[in-house]
């Protein structure tokens, strides 16, 4: 199974991402140890047992986005291993879904606080939280990025279904004057220099990326928490709190408020595969505005 989906097992037949691999191995173990299971035959009549291992991760504290990934992963190997005549049935049928309301709420930073945490931060940073803002990509798409995803005709980002959280190429606009600023930073060889200095900090033998068009640091969120300081801007306050993928966030909601777009173009900018995410998950209201 395992198998298959580095291979093949994502979307329109792609390999899985490499920390989807690594969450699959490592809940699959779990599963696994905590159910005693040696053969697939071990499965049958094991429904009982997995949601009692369910909610034990609820009784310590896991969220309920955490334990439906790990139903999630034991009920796709059984889905698998149907398809192919390994399960005449389907052990998890009728397993009952958990509450995945999120219990952190980000809020959307409005424009002032935007315009105070670019004047405080590094030029790298600043380049890099313009980029997230603008954007609205995740941090692992943000570190993805090189030289070769600029696209100075067309002004914006190509982004490729490898790395990309949908598994599709993309492409996002951006205004040319932050193209141009970011081809620069990356031909100054700034962002490989940042990545050496950062892991001769943390003393290790690794060498960083050569080509990123962005330095993207390990913790992004605890240097966005240090220049939220800096520009005095509080991470918790009405509304929710803010994180580095609050970014995304904002990027959504600065669509709905400045872009003048109709909500098929908010929903393709924001890259999301139903309108209900655009707007329910991650559109916010302003008591101002309202």
């Amino acid at each position: 199974y395992l198998d298959w989906g580095k291979s093949q097992g994502g979307r329109k037949g792609r390999p899985w991402s490499l920390n989807h691999a690594g969450n699959r191995a490592r809940q699959l173990a779990w599963w696994r140890e905590s159910l005693g299971i040696e053969v697939l035959g071990d499965l049958t009549g094991v429904l009982g047992r997995v949601e009692k291992q369910l909610r034990e991760l609820q009784a310590i504290g896991r969220t309920g986005k955490t334990i439906s990934n790990y139903a999630a992963t034991l009920g796709a190997f059984c889905d698998w291993c149907v398809q192919r005549g390994y399960l005449e049935t389907d052990p998890l049928k009728g397993l009952a879904p958990f509450d995945t309301t999120p219990e952190v709420r980000r809020r959307a930073m409005t424009p002032d606080e935007i315009t105070r945490l670019l004047e405080v931060c590094p030029p790298g940073r600043r380049l890099l939280y313009e980029t997230a803002l603008f954007s609205g990509l995740r941090t692992n798409e943000l570190r993805h990025l090189t030289l070769e995803h600029l696209d100075l005709e067309q002004s914006g980002l190509r982004l490729d279904a490898e790395w990309t959280k949908n598994r599709q190429t993309g492409f996002q606009p951006l205004p040319k004057s932050l193209l141009e600023r970011l081809k620069a930073f990356a031909e100054s060889d700034q962002p490989a220099r940042l990545y050496a200095e950062n892991l001769r900090r943390g003393s290790s033998s690794r060498e960083g990326p050569t080509t990123s068009l962005l330095y993207v640091p390990s913790q992004p969120a605890r240097l966005l928490s240090k220049d939220l300081a800096a520009a005095g801007i509080s991470e918790q306050a009405a509304g929710g709190k803010l994180d580095f993928h609050a970014l995304r966030t904002a990027f959504v909601n600065l669509v709905f408020e400045y872009g003048q777009v109709s909500p098929k173009e908010a929903q393709d900018l924001a890259r999301h595969s139903t309108p209900d995410l655009t707007f329910n998950v991650y559109g916010r209201s302003r008591a101002g505005r309202l």
